[in-house]
């Protein structure tokens, strides 16, 4: 006699079990900002838009700061829709609005402080959501680095 536990696949204990209706919110809102921070907020700094340029230039950072950043927002853009890396891009990019509060404050006294605030929201909502996503990744990262020491040893 077979136990019937036994030989159903174990589900993933990284991955919730979400209604329908909630994995399409999750999608939509990941959509919506990796198109922000990729396509408004990224791509400007990488291709050095006046914009870009004269507000890196007043905070002292320059053009290293300005690419920077562009680069790290787009990377961060591209984590949002890439499945391994949706619980580690939140994160990523939630540090990095918190930073833009701080210089919003700081250097633009306070200007568009608000903006990093919303943005926050649904990041941190996200990196709530695909948390589960970084036990996949370290587990991930973790099979490859002993394999690539098995076949170096």
């Amino acid at each position: 006699m077979t136990n019937l536990a036994a030989t159903a696949p174990a589900a993933s204990a990284t991955v919730p079990v979400r209604s329908r209706r909630a994995r399409i919110a999750l999608h939509t809102t990941a959509i919506v900002l990796a198109l922000f921070f990729g396509a408004a907020s990224g791509l400007p700094k990488l291709f050095a838009a006046p914009a870009a340029v004269e507000a890196f230039d007043s905070i002292g950072w320059g053009a290293l700061g300005m690419y920077a950043i562009g680069a790290v927002e787009v990377a961060g853009a591209i984590g949002l829709v890439v499945p391994v890396l949706a619980g580690l891009a939140p994160i990523g990019l939630s540090t990095l609005m918190v930073g833009a509060f701080f210089m919003q404050v700081v250097a633009f006294d306070g200007e568009n402080a608000a903006t990093p605030v919303v943005l926050l929201v649904p990041l941190v909502a996200l990196a709530w959501a695909h948390r589960g996503r970084n036990r996949e990744l370290v587990a991930l990262l973790t099979r490859r680095t002993a394999a690539t020491e098995r076949a170096g040893a």
